[in-house]
């Protein structure tokens, strides 16, 4: 298909098009299928896995209400992420740059890419820490070949290929949907602990509560989404800024659809994990969960001694899904603020710092596993730090998506504009809140 040929994204949009073309109720399905549901996908990754599991394990049921709480403010925010890629035709980095100071930009994108380098770099480890599970081959041993796959896969492979295979892979967290009632959970407890929010102002419970939002709703997540949401119309032939600028009401509603549906996945997993975890861990007074072994243990009412091996698959797909997600993501932020040409369709030698930002990522991230730091502990401190960032970003989000110089008549309804903005306040009241009783303790 030609430049020529297609039509400019205020005629039809990408998920649009493809409705037209489907007959059947399954292809119609699958075609709003888009980067919304990767990245709910890509959001269980194995730091979200572990941080749930710490958090079902030393607190019981008591954190389940944060799926439901959450579940709204991560579809608000990821839409309003993509609603941005979609309307302007850019990445959210090149936005920032052409919107705030460089030296705020440079920060900004600094920071995120430390939490996205440290978070690809554990997730490395929990790949390698769940392939232990299955062969006896250290883990350390295991690192380095596990990070180069990765990048090989991220650099000469389709993404979408791999995305779409791995993303199957990571259907095998729903174990832990099955486990949760076959562990014979308290029922009483799990109602009261979904419908009865409770919170303490003890530094534990605030900062488990910390890095449950920020796992849920992490930085590199904003920057993927709306990317990817530009790469989807480049890939259409929309290789011009004009013709991407711009979406049709019925885009919007697609998007809105996509969106949601990989939110509500990634939440559904969420809760499972937690349930799981406060049913089997919990009640057996296990409580520090520090190695992939302790997660698996969570399965074991429902697979025995198969839970291991379920665990490292969901492990092992989420984990495969998620890095090039967060090095991509670092990659677009860097590429946007430096001026650089980038996008995954193009090829490494197109794109020469965008491909080598990923590298350089992905190398820092596999370093990082030498550092001695239990897996599980490093994934839980990565969520932790995505959670201290988060609102900052955050509000570039809200301040971009409601720009009417840039969205035009898209900007936020006062709905969508009061989650939003509720979202940012909630995370930063509790990365403010963590810091202070830090120093009290």
């Amino acid at each position: 298909m030609s430049a020529g040929d297609v039509p400019p994204a205020t005629m039809v949009g990408v998920r649009e098009a493809k409705l037209r073309r489907e007959r059947t109720p399954i292809g119609r399905a699958l075609a709003l299928v888009g980067p919304g549901v990767i990245t709910g996908a890509s959001d269980d990754d194995p730091s979200g896995i572990a941080t749930y599991a710490v958090a079902g394990a030393t607190l019981g049921y008591a954190p389940l209400w944060t799926a439901l709480v959450s579940f709204p403010m991560m579809a608000v925010t990821q839409f309003l992420c993509a609603k941005i890629g979609l309307v302007s035709g850019r990445g959210l980095g090149e936005l920032l740059r052409m919107r705030y100071p460089r030296a705020v930009v440079v920060v900004l994108t600094s920071a995120l890419l430390i939490a996205n380098t440290i978070n690809a770099g554990t997730d490395i480890g929990a790949i390698a820490a769940s392939l232990n599970l299955l062969v006896p081959v250290p883990i350390v041993a295991m690192v380095v070949p596990v990070g180069a796959a990765v990048l090989a896969l991220q650099i000469w492979a389709s993404y979408r290929v791999v995305a779409t295979v791995f993303k199957w892979l990571s259907l095998a967290l729903f174990a832990y949907v099955a486990s949760a009632f076959f562990a014979r959970p308290d029922w009483h407890a799990v109602l009261r602990g979904t419908f009865v929010p409770s919170f303490s102002l003890h530094v534990g419970f605030i900062t488990t509560f910390v890095a449950i939002l920020g796992t849920t709703i992490s930085p590199y997540m904003f920057f993927w989404q709306a990317r990817q949401e530009v790469e989807e119309d480049i890939e259409f032939g929309r290789t011009t800024l004009r013709e991407r600028k711009g979406a049709t009401d019925a885009e919007m509603r697609y998007t809105a659809w996509d969106v949601n549906a990989g939110m509500l996945f990634s939440q559904i997993v969420m809760y499972f994990i937690i349930l799981s975890a406060a049913a089997t861990l919990h009640k057996s007074g296990h409580f520090q969960v520090h190695t992939a072994a302790d997660v698996a243990r969570a399965l074991e009412p429902l697979a025995g001694k198969g839970a291991a091996l379920l665990m490292a698959l969901g492990m092992i797909g989420a984990g495969v899904l998620a890095v090039p997600i967060l090095t991509s993501s670092s990659a677009f932020a860097l590429a946007g603020t430096f001026g650089w040409k980038a996008g995954l369709s193009k090829k490494p030698a197109r794109a020469p710092q965008f491909y080598s930002a990923i590298a350089l990522s992905t190398c820092a991230g596999v370093i990082i596993n030498f550092a001695g730091i239990s897996p599980i502990d490093a994934l839980f401190w990565t969520a932790v730090i995505n959670g201290v960032l988060a609102p900052i970003l955050l509000v570039f989000v809200m301040l971009l998506s409601n720009d009417r110089k840039l969205m035009g008549k898209r900007t936020n309804s006062p709905l969508v504009g009061f989650i939003g903005w509720t979202t940012t306040a909630v995370m930063a009241a509790a990365a403010i809140a963590m810091f202070a009783f830090w120093g009290r303790s």
